[in-house]
Order: C-alpha cells, then structure tokens, then sequence
C-alpha cells in the first residue's frame, strides 16, 4: 500500500514503543534446566527470552501504548481508532482484546480493531489504521498495539516450535497526519495462502477453544513436512521476501542501492533459520548500503509484535540521523509477508 502517492503528505509515526516484564530465561538456564537441548540453543543462538509472570498480553499491550502516549505528549481521548493484534490467548475465550486496550488507554470512543494474523499482525494492523485514516479525514490519530505471552503449561516457549523461542512483550506505535519523527512511507504485503496448512497440519477442527493441554506447532509443521510442501515452501520464503522488500522500495520511491536506505531489520527468529532463509533473499535484493540487523537476541520471538518492537529498538537507540530510511521485515503463519518502510524526519 502505497502511503505517500505524489501531491501528498505520508503519514507519521509519532512513537514507538516495546514494552518487556523485568523477568528474563537465559539460554544458559534453560540449558540446565532440560527446557532446551544444545543443538537447538546453538541453532537459534537467543541469549535470553522475556517472560511475563504478572501481566496479561492486552496489559502488556496497554502499557506499550501508555508509555507511546507519555513519549507524544497525547491523551488517549484523541484517539480515532485502536488496532490491536496478536499471535496467542489473549485471556478470554469469548472477549475483544481491542476494546479492551482502547478502554485502558483513555480511548472509549476510539474505532477499536483486532487484527489476528498471526505473527505478521502488528504489520497487518498497521496497514489497517493506516488505509483508515487514509480513507476518513475524521480520524487524525491512531493506536497500534501487540500483546503477546506464552505461558506454561499451555505453551513450552522453548520448544514448542522449530527456529524460534517465543518472548513476551507488549507494543505500540501511534500514528498521526503531521507530527511525529518518522514518516511511515510504504506497508507492502504478500501472502501464499496454500501454506496455512503448517500451522494446522492433520488435525480436526475443534468445536470450543483450548481442546489440547499444549499448543505443538513442531507437531503440525511435522505433518507439513510429511505431505512434501517445505521444499516449495522454502523456496517461496525466499521470493516472498524479495517480493516484499521490492515492493515496500518501489512504494516508497527508492532504489534499493539508495544510500539512505539504512537498515532492514529482520523478524525476531533465531539467528541459524535467519541465515539460511532470509540471507539468500537479501543478497538478491541488491542492498548496498543497507544493514541488515538481527534484534532478537535479547527478547526472542515477540509474536505480532517483532516490527513495531524493531523499530521502538532502533528509536531507542538513535540509529536513524534524519533521511535515513528503515525496513521492517516481518512474516506471519497463514502465510504472510508485510515490509514497512518509515524515514526519519529531517529536522
């Protein structure tokens, strides 16, 4: 989606935001514990992961966006509209986890969204507040947030999926017509629906949630490998992620080798997986002046949360001087791909 056709002023971003519990598992501990085994560890390389052992993922998500609000300077009142998303159990069964961020950030009257795409969420709940206030004039701001935790028993952060330890995490970035230190340039998105059979393998469909005691992907993707569809799969990883990337480029009116094109940040999976599948895309891609960076060494995998959480890292840090220009690569089961593309202002 292109956000800053000619003639035209692209949205901003005017905070970003990760939220993560003071709690952190060591890859040593885990080790020692018998919760991880040495050949996973060296795979994914994760040096610790976030754990929430007091709050909820929507809690988590309302103190992302408490703190998005503080860093603007707003009231939640001025909200239009609040995008949601998340990957895992949001606490209730029967319940809109949207609403209830909007509620807790002082946004009552706020348009209040889920988006649940997986770990490709926060990118699609970007791309939803964005084509809103592109739409109707009368929203002049918005909240985008993620919440995610996965908790024992349910879920066995360390391995209950292959190249990936999950964190937990809360996210936001707020959007407004003119201020903000970024300009959100371009969300492209690319999907291959056949793939949606990874995450559900051979399994019946289930009449009421939460049916088995733990969440196994490795058991679902296990089925996938058995029908023969990773060889195809990996190979549309790796065009979906130069399709992506081109087209966030082209959206935003940039050539790959552009020298302002600074950084592409990658999802938030272990180090190994990003090597083998992610490095052969960028190579093609043609990034000259680009660095590629890999954040998740100290967090792990944060669900629908790895690009906002990418770009809060990369504001917190001072790594964009103005006109410099960011990627944020993110994916998703189902199967999605999104890029953002966002510039610092030049002040």
């Amino acid at each position: 989606m292109r956000l800053s056709p000619p003639l035209s002023t692209p949205l901003r971003i005017a905070a970003a935001t990760l939220w993560l519990p003071d709690r952190r598992e060591t890859t040593e501990a885990a080790l020692a514990a018998g919760r991880v085994d040495e050949e996973t560890a060296a795979r994914l390389r994760y040096r610790e992961v976030s754990v929430s052992r007091d709050h909820a993922a929507p809690e988590m998500a309302v103190l992302a966006a408490t703190d998005a609000l503080a860093a603007a300077g707003w009231d939640g009142s001025g909200l239009g509209m609040v995008a949601h998303a998340w990957t895992y159990h949001q606490g209730h069964d029967f319940w809109s986890p949207a609403h209830y961020v909007a509620h807790h950030i002082g946004a009552p009257t706020a348009n209040a969204v889920g988006v649940q795409q997986m770990c490709n969420g926060g990118a699609a709940a970007l791309e939803v507040a964005a084509a809103r206030m592109i739409a109707d004039p009368g929203v002049a701001r918005a909240a985008v947030t993620t919440g995610d935790r996965f908790p024992p028993p349910a879920f066995d952060r360390w391995l209950g999926d292959y190249e990936l330890v999950y964190g937990d995490s809360g996210t936001a970035l707020l959007l407004d017509r003119t201020q903000g230190p970024y300009e959100l340039l371009s969300v492209a998105t690319v999907a291959r629906s056949e793939y949606e059979t990874m995450h559900r393998g051979d399994d019946e469909f289930s009449s009421m949630p939460r049916t088995l005691p733990q969440v196994d992907v490795r058991r679902t993707k296990r089925a996938f490998v058995a029908s023969g569809a990773e060889p195809a799969f990996d190979a549309a990883l790796i065009e979906a992620v130069v399709e992506v990337v081109g087209t966030a480029l082209a959206e935003a009116g940039l050539a790959p080798d552009d020298p302002k094109v600074r950084f592409l940040t990658l999802p938030r999976l272990g180090a190994g997986p990003l090597e083998e599948f992610f490095q052969p895309a960028v190579d093609r891609l043609g990034l000259r002046h680009a660095e590629v960076l890999d954040l998740g060494g100290g967090t792990g995998h944060l669900g629908a949360g790895d690009s906002a959480a990418n770009l809060a890292t990369l504001h917190t840090e001072k790594r964009l001087a103005p006109g410099e220009v960011a990627l944020l690569l993110s994916l998703g089961g189902g199967f999605s791909w999104s890029c953002v593309a966002v510039r610092a202002v030049t002040r």
